[in-house]
């Protein structure tokens, strides 16, 4: 993995003006993403997974605007373009993202193949026999078959697995250095989840893409993800390489997210739910947001916000547990079952 970003966020702040009052969606985010890697951003709905992502590309609601903080993305700032005109240099072309459900993104009354050729000739001037060809090209790369009779039908005549295979089609027909996918399988029965994952895997070899995979599925994560960062409260708390979070996490958010895994029960106990319920956003958090819901809450994390501790150099983890002042807690006995139950392949 090449070690400079090829996409980089420091401090930024994102809000958003609802029923009068200014909502703190992503408070004073950095992350760093690397070239050909494929990075997950996790947590609970709410978490602002897709805000953060969708701050890539200008894609927020109007009503949110960028505060403070910056997106660097081949010497630009992405967060100091004021136009669209300015983002469409970069959306599609640059930064493509495949939404989870296929239905409302796809345009009822267009055949699959007019939109995928738009896209060519959108962000790659395209045109005639030649998009034509490359149309076909990339229906076959998602494994579309017949595509040149498929080509021609509209999306209510494709199943939901051959929708998302189309959005797929279009998101990569722009040649992006970047693919997000938000909750790519979401809407997908479990047999069709797994064939869409192998596809998107594929893809990334191919085309050479960095991925960012946005989703609340840790077994998706597993299967996919190079790196994870954990967010809680439009804050990232957690962050490194699959391994390290799955078997050596560190923040109490994290521990829960994967006491929560399905795989980990046991016949007769019952399934490990978090208590309590997510911090308004409206109001202003007052130290570690996870505080009211952390069992091992210290007094400091209703006071203070924590730093990012290093763990190793790939691995950080906000929370004072990790101060060297902390008392010692262990992780729950449950995630020792993780490596028994073989979550990572």
């Amino acid at each position: 993995m090449d070690q400079t970003p090829i996409l980089s966020v420091q401090n930024l702040n994102i809000k958003f003006s609802l029923r009068g009052k200014q909502l703190h969606a992503i408070r004073d985010v950095s992350l760093d993403l690397y070239e050909g890697e494929t990075l997950a951003i996790v947590g609970e709905s709410g978490s602002g997974k897709s805000v953060l992502t969708k701050a890539f590309m200008g894609l927020n609601d109007l009503n949110g605007w960028i505060e403070s903080g910056h997106i660097y993305y081949k010497g630009q700032d992405l967060a100091a373009f004021t136009t669209e005109k300015q983002w469409l240099t970069i959306r599609g072309g640059e930064i493509a993202m495949v939404l989870q459900d296929p239905m409302t993104s796809l345009n009822p009354l267009k055949t699959i193949g007019a939109q995928i050729t738009e896209a060519l000739k959108l962000h790659r001037q395209v045109t005639g026999p030649e998009a034509y060809r490359k149309m076909i090209e990339i229906l076959n790369d998602v494994g579309i078959a017949h595509p040149e009779a498929r080509a021609k039908q509209y999306p209510h005549e494709f199943s939901g697995g051959m929708r998302q295979r189309v959005v797929i089609a279009i998101a990569i027909a722009c040649s992006p250095k970047i693919l997000i996918c938000d909750e790519p399988t979401t809407a997908l029965d479990v047999t069709i989840q797994a064939q869409i994952l192998h596809l998107i895997r594929d893809l990334v070899r191919k085309y050479n893409l960095t991925t960012v995979y946005i989703t609340h599925d840790l077994g998706v994560v597993a299967n996919v993800a190079d790196r994870v960062a954990v967010m809680y409260a439009g804050d990232i708390v957690e962050i490194g390489s699959s391994r390290e979070v799955f078997y050596d996490a560190r923040h109490p958010y994290t521990w829960a997210l994967l006491s929560s895994l399905p795989q980990l029960g046991a016949k007769g106990e019952a399934l490990f739910s978090i208590k309590g319920t997510p911090p308004n956003l409206y109001a202003e958090i007052k130290g570690d947001a996870f505080a009211p819901r952390n069992p091992h809450a210290l007094k400091i994390d209703f006071e203070e916000r924590p730093p990012f501790f290093d763990v190793s150099p790939t691995h950080k983890a906000r929370t004072w547990l990790l101060d060297p002042r902390a008392p010692h807690v262990e992780p729950p006995e449950i995630l020792k079952r993780l490596k028994k139950a073989g979550a990572l392949k």
